[in-house]
């Protein structure tokens, strides 16, 4: 069985793909997947070098932030991956980045109820209510929320897919993992 690299530009990304599969029933470790955090996208040539043809040789799968699509498009091509839509290359674009996706696919009920969980509703409310964060969209505060404070977005990718209702995915994250 081929060994199989999954590229993601960090570690939220890596959890959030982890314990999706885990949770699906994939054994990662007897599937031979390795799922790759690259410190962002724009490493991408670095990790194609390592894993890809001219590397490891590995099977590649990855997910991208869409701002980063046309970046990881072109690492794909000069690499000899092909033309071609990513997805038909194995690699799956968030409309905006992950958090977003798992906000969406959770609602915002959803996703305030994980934060309540962890005890921090209180310190969300209070970022709702700075000047800057007022007359924002609550999907916007929300993802202000998972990136501003160091360690929460690693902290919430794991809490985020633990809570989605069985059988639910954003459909980057689902259709990645369908693929391993």
């Amino acid at each position: 069985m081929q060994a199989t690299t999954v590229l993601v530009e960090g570690e939220s990304d890596r959890l959030a793909v982890e314990t999706l599969a885990v949770r699906l029933g994939h054994d990662l470790a007897a599937e031979r997947v390795t799922v790759v955090p690259m410190g962002g996208a724009t490493s991408i040539v670095r990790f194609l070098d390592l894993y890809g043809p001219n590397g490891a040789g590995h099977r590649l799968l990855g997910l991208c932030d869409v701002r980063e699509s046309r970046g990881i498009a072109r690492a794909l091509g000069r690499a000899g991956f092909g033309p071609g839509p990513l997805a038909e290359l194995g690699f799956h674009v968030c409309d905006a980045d992950l958090e977003d996706e798992l906000i969406r696919c959770l609602g915002i009920d959803g996703v305030l109820d994980v934060i309540a969980a962890q005890g921090e509703l209180a310190s969300f409310r209070i970022l709702q209510r700075q000047p800057s964060q007022r007359e924002r969209p609550i999907t916007a505060q929300l993802r202000r929320f998972f990136g501003g404070r160091s360690g929460n977005k690693v902290r919430y990718a794991r809490l985020l897919v633990d809570a989605l209702p069985e059988g639910q995915a954003p459909p980057p994250l689902a259709h990645l993992v369908a693929s391993f």
